[in-house]
């Protein structure tokens, strides 16, 4: 019952009256400092009142719990050295780490808490010694691994066509070979070695990949934009197709351009997933997963269905005609691509000149780039732009969040050996096994004196101000006519102001 309303105080909205309750109802608690203390038992959700506070961005009541977790070492004149329990908060061996519940939370008062201290210095301090090399080795290992995929499939094994053309419009000249003739020669061999590093790193990302997915969830790891939901739909696409082709080529079955394409594609795509490291490159990342799943995808329904009309309208048309004249909509396939370059304005109206063109062609174009071209490309445009006018507030917010995700993430894949345990173990000064970080905090009293001295003159001003507008809207006809006095009243009252502010300056120096 008391850890029940111990949760239900970290919701409340009263701030301060939830603070006093929750230390009165632990002042009742037998069990303070031992394993079944009340602060230590989770709820349905597997959330402690600590963890709870950080997930719904309760900061008041977050540094009221970590004001009673601090431990002062010493202080000597303006700096003061503070120890922090990270019990909760270090993602170091935690199934549901804080930082993690943190960032794949969609309240955006929980990401505020990053900036607080400690998680402000603890993240850095892990971003900083381990994080960032990290990542950006397994960026350098990442885009070399791409590099020897894309010369694996540069010098895939082909040769020469042998049968004859179907049709006039029959353009291919090789074809692939089959597998007891891909691998003869020296070449053949060096490529084998890539191919065989391409499907280990295939596999390896899966097996990376599918345990986070049955630990997460499915939806919140793959919609998450802070987690690299996107980026992980793209590399598990990637590792795919790797495997489809590499059936394909094991069962010489024709077509492995297909799959090869798409993983070629996806996994250079991927590579902006490691733009998230720098603060240069990182935020533009955001706003392009924002407009591509937000704004582009509701456009593309809107796209395809005026593609799909027209370019039905155009293969109507011109199903009459001679193909080798007007060659862009011979079938329909053709047309729906037509259409589309036609749409992105890639291509001008493919009309041949030379020829009678049919007269509905003229009436169906001119409406179609009054629709798509002069409307539904403006409207994107302006779609994006509202996009990014929203994000931009809050991408650099967004960025930290990502970059704490990303030290999360590598703090669990990595052994052990490779990332050790940040902080300070409490039996160094007596305070038990559990592990604390050091911070070092100055404080610089004449910013303090001066920052009282700012806020009394803020206070007087604001009185001053309001009292006008009061006197303005009781007395607005009388003081349109009495001018002058009002001029030399605010004046008087400004100086009195002032000399109230440098009197109290004086009396504290």
């Amino acid at each position: 019952l008391g850890n029940t309303v111990l949760h239900i105080l970290v919701l409340q909205p009263n701030k301060t009256f939830a603070c006093h309750m929750y230390s009165l109802i632990l002042s009742y608690d037998r069990n303070k400092d031992g394993p079944g203390s009340l602060e230590l038992i989770p709820n349905n959700e597997g959330l402690t009142p600590f963890k709870l506070a950080g997930v719904e961005g309760n900061t008041v009541m977050f540094q009221y719990l970590m004001q009673k977790r601090k431990h002062n070492i010493w202080s000597f004149g303006p700096l003061t050295t503070v120890l922090y329990d990270l019990t909760e908060i270090d993602s170091w061996a935690e199934d549901q780490s804080f930082l993690e519940l943190i960032v794949s939370t969609k309240k955006r008062e929980a990401r505020q808490i990053l900036d607080l201290t400690p998680v402000k210095e603890l993240v850095s301090l892990k971003w900083n010694m381990y994080g960032r090399p990290y990542f950006c080795f397994l960026a350098l290992f990442y885009i070399l691994y791409m590099v020897c995929f894309t010369m694996c499939c540069v010098y895939r094994p082909l040769k020469p066509r042998t049968g004859n053309r179907t049709s006039s419009r029959d353009n291919t000249i090789y074809v692939q070979k089959m597998l007891q003739e891909s691998y003869l020669t020296y070449e053949d061999e060096l490529r084998l070695v890539g191919e065989l590093i391409t499907v280990i790193g295939a596999v390896v990302i899966l097996v990376l990949e599918i345990p986070d997915i049955l630990r997460v969830g499915a939806a919140k790891y793959f919609g998450q934009t802070i987690l690299g939901g996107p980026f992980h739909i793209i590399v598990i696409t990637y590792a795919c197709m790797i495997l489809v082709t590499m059936v394909m080529r094991l069962t010489s079955t024709n077509g492995e351009v297909v799959p090869m394409s798409f993983a070629l594609v996806l996994g250079w795509c991927n590579v902006m997933y490691f733009a998230r490291g720098f603060q240069m490159l990182g935020p533009f990342t955001i706003m392009i997963q924002k407009m591509i799943f937000g704004d582009l995808m509701r456009f593309c329904w809107l796209m395809a269905v005026v593609i799909l009309g027209f370019a039905s309208a155009f293969y109507i048309i011109f199903q009459t005609e001679n193909p080798e004249n007007l060659g862009q909509f011979y079938n329909y396939p053709m047309s729906l691509f037509t259409t589309f370059e036609l749409f992105l304005t890639i291509i001008d109206g493919p009309a041949n000149y030379d020829v009678d063109l049919p007269f509905m062609y003229s009436v169906v174009y001119f409406a179609f780039a009054i629709i798509a071209t002069l409307l539904m490309l403006n409207l994107l445009i302006a779609m994006m732009g509202d996009t990014h006018w929203r994000v931009a507030h809050e991408r650099d917010e967004l960025w930290r969040a990502q970059v704490v995700a990303t030290t999360v993430m590598l703090e669990r894949k990595l052994p052990r050996c490779l990332w050790p345990r940040s902080g300070i173990c409490g039996r160094e000064y007596g305070l038990g096994d559990r592990w604390y970080l050091r911070i070092e905090d100055r404080v610089d009293p004449n910013k303090q004196k001066m920052m009282r001295y700012t806020e009394a003159f803020k206070a007087q001003d604001r009185d001053t101000y309001d009292k006008g507008l009061e006197k303005l809207e009781i007395n607005r006809d009388f003081l349109y006519r009495k001018e002058p006095s009002a001029l030399s009243l605010s004046r008087n009252t400004s100086r009195t102001s002032s000399h109230r502010g440098w009197e109290i300056l004086r009396r504290n120096t």
